[in-house]
């Protein structure tokens, strides 16, 4: 007891002697960028040496037992200007103080060098964001989509917890609700849709190069929109903030399928994805061009682009940013698989000998122009174009044994149909935000314009019986041309035009340090023109024999179109809707199917951020959202019924309450509760038919006349921050959704897809989980290998109607329930990442990225008919980032590892059969085969 006692002594002793031999450094470190509210996570060092720490929550921080001298401190924050400040004196038994701002601009304190520059697009910044935020959401940076080789925003989403990617296409799900039960956002303002048949933008379209960050929102709060069911997902434009800067890149890669094929895409089409006959007539265009591809030569993907960046200063608190960046991407991919039309019985099949070569670009430029006027006022305007095209040429039968019941000569065999299809979007958009503050007032707006052109130039489709004949060496057998209609050999034109006007604000009052109120209001006003016409190839000389199956244009040429009493005639041109007083045969004609759409949504709304001591925030709130939505049509396939206007008109009241409790100051416990609905989308609605080789889909305009349905949410989670960069958390949700709308195959003889309200509620369960651990750190305490997890489990159930009598459609189930279209009971992604240090100059990264979801249903069959089932399938990527100096990086990708099939197949009593998807490609059950990839990115 005597020693311990003077252990003791000793030990207090020697504290004291340290206390006063040595001094400490404390402060407050702030946000430049963020009003210099308290920025926590920043690091604090001293030059030279090991002693540092972090800021905690307050921008608090202090360094003790520091050895009396002068000392450099160095101030960083990951997407911020790292600040070395000289000379700070530090004396026995004393305190300095050390008070700051950090920013992502210059600063102009007293003896501060600025040596680099960044932007605020880390893990880091997004978890701390994520921990901050009133309502529950997830957010995925620039810097973490270039450690995982993401090269869009679509594969950004399917990163996060509780979302999932359908393969084959673009369509994205969040806790197995999809495309109808989405929205998507581009710095907090709507978008229109690329697609006749989606609601949302396709997320491919936006690069990487002009995404800051993408979040998904998957608990509802009063300032988004009502149509709110899954999620909204908000890509962030990216905004330069540094010096200045210039980056240039450039890649190369092969697809193991493709490489070997001698490739074909469409005649008139560019490299660089453009169309350039838009001007002219589709007759004339018939008239004057061929069906047949051409060559494009070795298949090899490319992809290059530059960014520019500058900022001037006017002043410590004033500057103006600006931002360029441009790129061009394109892509070839192969598949060979099946393409199957089965209903109740097999329609057409062309089982292991259907073949498509695709060719895709993407073209993005971007402008951002960012004005920081003083610490309280800033303007930002963005300018974007996109120019996205896929050039898809399908073979099918092309062993010789497709089958076909409507066959004429051959039901068995020889059934072959070569389609060429080009299809081109043309995006727009342009965004004017601000953001100012006055004392106890803060107001964000923004407002923007859209335009889309989404167009599909000449599709061309040839169908061949007896195709066998082809493939043997007898010239006295040839196959011939299928011509059960007139349209079984066509030319499709089809053109849609999207233009949409929005706009929001949301004006922020701090009542007091404990409640703050938001009142705020948005709008968007939304147009579409739709419009396709057909050029039919009515086969007159049945016999004529097709002696070259590659080339279709001499059969097709003007020297056999019948004219003149033309003794070589082999066809003639029809159309269905003729200029009046004009035949409809040989003579331009006027648009098949046109549709017009516009929606008018009008909404404010009030909300209160109440904090209860210094660890409870309670946010209620209220939204009140008119919604006016009409569609005219004039179709052929509804007859008397074909040419229509319905209009929807309703007034919602939707409640939403959010609550955060800090259960410590790195754990909180998150609530939510609400109410929302689910509109129907004009895809939904026009009953225009779109037939692919083996799919049929349509809408249905029974959806608008019954209104829309509600849902209510409720999500409970807990998170964990563990450091920065790390967390840990699990969530439950689940939601109830009355009158749900799915996807159903229709049990009649063309087996078309459509959307019904299928019962009275669906229901949905589940639970989340995430994690991201850094297994080992090196000396510097970043991060050297680090693991990334998340999950979702999902148990769906709707009941099902057994008759549906609708004015326009009818359907019928035989089961009395069943899980939702789109959900998947599993959903996984996993990451592993080692990024050692070699050396000064040398930063390697080595990613390994899956991704797994289970099966799900892609439509509903309905009578007699089984699902259609999208099976699930895993996903292996890696990525090999190389780092050399800061300026420098040669990076190395090989993705899809495991190669799994991408297939859809039919439930039926007799087993599973293969078919075809609206949602996926011409083919089913293929392989899409790596992608190896070599990069080489410049920053001057």
């Amino acid at each position: 007891m005597k020693h311990l006692f003077t252990l003791l002594i000793l030990f207090v002793s020697a504290l004291t002697m340290a206390q006063e031999t040595t001094g400490s450094i404390i402060g407050v470190i702030t946000d430049k960028e963020m009003n210099n509210d308290p920025l926590p996570f920043a690091n604090v060092q001293i030059s030279g040496a090991t002693k540092g720490t972090t800021t905690d929550m307050d921008g608090l921080y202090e360094i003790s037992g520091i050895t009396p001298g002068t000392y450099t401190i160095v101030i960083s924050f990951i997407g911020y200007e790292t600040l070395q400040v000289p000379n700070i004196k530090v004396e026995a038994g004393k305190v300095t103080e050390l008070n700051t701002a950090l920013g992502a601009g210059s600063v102009s304190l007293d003896e501060v060098v600025v040596t680099t520059t960044a932007r605020r697009d880390s893990e880091t910044a997004l978890l701390l964001d994520q921990k901050k935020a009133v309502e529950i959401k997830t957010s995925i940076g620039a810097q973490e989509l270039s450690r995982k080789g993401v090269s869009d925003a679509a594969g950004a989403v399917a990163k996060i917890s509780g979302v999932s990617k359908q393969e084959g296409s673009s369509n994205v799900y969040v806790r197995g609700l999809g495309d109808r039960y989405l929205n998507t956002t581009l710095n907090g303002l709507s978008l229109p849709s690329n697609d006749v048949n989606k609601k949302n933008i396709d997320l491919d379209l936006f690069s990487s190069d002009i995404i800051e960050s993408v979040s998904v929102s998957k608990a509802y709060s009063t300032g988004q929109y009502g149509d709110f069911s899954a999620g909204n997902i908000d890509v962030s434009s990216k905004v330069y903030k540094g010096k200045q800067m210039f980056e240039i890149a450039l890649s190369e890669s092969i697809n193991t399928n493709a490489i070997g094929e001698d490739f074909v895409r469409s005649e008139g089409t560019g490299f660089f994805g453009y169309y350039g006959r838009y001007d002219h007539n589709p007759f004339a265009v018939v008239l004057s061009h061929g069906v047949d591809p051409v060559s494009v030569g070795t298949p090899i993907n490319i992809s290059y682009g530059g960014s520019a960046g500058k900022t001037f200063e006017f002043s410590d608190t004033s500057r103006l940013s600006i931002f360029l960046t441009g790129s061009f991407d394109n892509k070839y991919e192969y598949r060979e698989g099946s393409a199957v039309d089965y209903t109740l019985t097999e329609k057409k099949a062309f089982e292991d000998n259907a073949k498509e070569y695709d060719y895709s670009t993407t073209t993005t430029g971007m402008a951002n122009v960012n004005y920081r006027i003083n610490d309280q006022n800033t303007l930002q305007f963005n300018s974007l174009f996109i120019n996205n095209s896929s050039d898809v040429v399908g073979y099918f039968g092309t062993d010789g044994k497709g089958r076909s019941r409507d066959a004429i000569l051959n039901t068995d065999e020889g059934f072959y149909q070569m389609n060429v299809q080009f299809d081109q979007t043309q995006f727009y958009v342009n965004q004017l935000i601000g953001t100012h503050a006055s004392g106890k007032f803060k107001l964000d707006w923004g407002l923007g314009y859209n335009v889309v052109y989404s167009d599909q130039p000449d599709r061309k489709r040839i169908t061949l019986e007896n195709y066998q004949y082809a493939l043997d060496d007898d010239t006295q057998t040839n196959p011939t041309f299928y011509s059960n209609t007139d349209f079984d050999n066509q030319r499709y034109f089809q053109k849609i035009e999207d233009e949409e006007y929005n706009g929001r604000f949301n004006l922020a009052y701090d009542l007091s340090e404990a409640v703050k109120f938001n009142f705020g209001y948005n709008a968007r006003s939304k147009t579409r023109g739709f419009s396709n016409i057909r050029y039919g190839y009515d086969i007159i000389d049945t016999s004529y024999p097709v002696t070259d199956v590659n080339n279709i244009n001499e059969d097709l040429s003007l020297e056999h179109l019948n004219i003149a009493d033309n003794p070589d005639a082999v066809y003639e041109l029809t159309v269905i809707n003729n200029i009046e007083g004009q035949s409809n045969t040989n003579r331009p004609g006027l648009a098949e199917n046109t549709y017009d759409g516009k929606l008018d949504i009008y909404a404010g709304y009030v909300n209160a951020e109440i904090n209860i001591g210094k660890k409870l925030l309670v946010t209620p709130g209220v939204r009140l959202e008119s919604f006016n939505q009409e569609i005219s049509f004039d179709v052929i396939n509804l007859g008397s019924l074909g040419n229509s206007k319905i209009t929807s008109y309703d007034n919602f009241v939707l409640p939403s309450l959010n609550i955060k409790y800090g259960l410590t100051e790195n754990q909180n416990l998150r609530f939510s509760a609400s109410k929302t609905v689910s509109i129907p989308e004009f895809k939904e609605v026009a009953p225009f038919v779109y037939e692919d080789i083996s799919t049929r889909v349509g809408g249905n305009p029974d959806l608008l006349e019954k209104g829309f349905s509600k849902i209510y949410n409720f999500d409970l989670k807990y998170e964990w921050f563990i450091s920065p960069g790390e967390i840990f958390s699990i969530s439950a949700f689940t939601k109830q959704i009355n009158d749900p709308v799915n996807l159903v195959v229709g049990a009649d003889a063309t087996g078309t897809q459509r959307y019904f309200r299928t019962g009275d509620k669906a229901e949905v369960y589940g639970v989340e989980l995430e994690a991201r651990k850094d297994i080992l750190k090196n000396s510097n305490t970043s991060s050297l290998l680090s693991f990334g997890l998340n999950g979702t489990y999902m148990h769906t159930k709707q009941d099902l109607y057994s008759q549906i009598d609708g004015e326009f459609y009818d359907v019928s189930f035989q089961k009395e329930e069943d899980e939702l279209q789109g959900a998947s009971p599993f959903i996984m992604n996993a990451d592993l990442n080692f990024s050692p240090v070699i050396g000064e100059n040398y930063k390697p990264s080595m990613n390994v990225v899956f991704n797994y979801f289970s099966n799900r249903i892609d439509a509903l069959g309905s009578g007699q008919l089984g699902n259609i089932i999208e099976k699930g399938i895993p996903t292996l990527d890696f990525i090999w980032r190389n780092e050399i100096k800061d300026s420098f990086q040669v990076n190395l990708s090989v993705r899809n590892l495991f190669n799994p099939s991408i297939k859809y197949y039919r439930e039926t009593t007799l087993g599973d059969v293969v078919v075809n998807s609206v949602n996926g490609k011409g083919v089913s059950d293929y392989k899409r085969g790596l992608d190896i990839g070599l990069q080489l990115k410049y920053q001057f």
